[in-house]
């Protein structure tokens, strides 16, 4: 399974570099279509025209499904509006773990048949010291990082960590009755994790990262400053 995805700055300059970043990616893979393809952020002004060109290369059986990543709320209902855009996106691949819990993103994308790709799921590795992951891995007998990936699974998420080591790639992968296994007080344990904080710090984030590789400035009006977050 192939997937790919078109960087900031090929958004920015429009249509024909969103094609020529897409023909570049075929050549490099050495291949005649790649099975997933995405517009990387909603850059204000630009994103809309590079998912329309998307949708060209997926008529012309370069791509076969098309998507988004790191679009909130009001990226996609903006998306779905616009003139032209006839083919919802498959995917929306977001950050999401139990330190950024975004629940009303994820039930507005369930109801648009938007499926969620979580990245960061994991969170590098930098909270698997974190104590309330302890107890409930010690409660179900798994690992951090198991209890990160089957709450994500939970979430209804596609999870798909990374790891060069064949060990941590087993268990990774093994998650599914872990998922099945968390009750409600895990979950309440877990969720309270994101807190009023973290959500700020994801908005911050957000602002900066739509312009970046871009001329655009992190004050530019097109900027979505009131976005759905949680």
């Amino acid at each position: 399974y192939l997937a790919s995805k078109c960087w900031s700055d090929a958004i920015y300059e429009g249509p024909a570099a969103v094609r020529a970043q897409v023909e570049r990616s075929l050549r490099d893979l050495r291949t005649d279509y790649l099975d997933l393809y995405l517009v990387h952020w909603p850059v204000p002004g630009k994103h809309v025209d590079a998912y329309l060109e998307l949708q060209k290369c997926r008529a012309e059986g370069l791509v076969r499904s098309i998507g988004v990543s790191n679009y909130a709320v009001e990226d996609v209902k903006e998306l779905l509006e616009a003139d032209g855009v006839n083919v919802v996106p498959a995917v929306n691949q977001i950050e999401l773990n139990p330190f950024l819990y975004r629940k009303e993103t994820l039930e507005y994308l369930a109801s648009k048949g938007i499926a969620i790709q979580a990245y960061r799921a994991l969170r590098d590795g930098k909270a698997f010291d974190d104590e309330t992951l302890l107890a409930v891995a010690a409660k179900h007998g798994a690992t951090t990082a198991q209890v990160l990936g089957s709450w994500c699974v939970a979430k209804g998420a596609i999870y798909m960590p990374k790891s060069t080591k064949r060990a941590r790639m087993l268990e990774n992968a093994d998650v599914f009755d872990l998922a099945a296994a968390l009750d409600g007080d895990d979950f309440a344990r877990l969720d309270r994790l994101t807190t009023p904080e973290t959500i700020t710090a994801y908005k911050a984030l957000y602002e900066k990262c739509v312009v970046r590789d871009t001329p655009l400035g992190e004050d530019d009006p097109g900027i979505k400053r009131d976005i759905t977050a949680g």
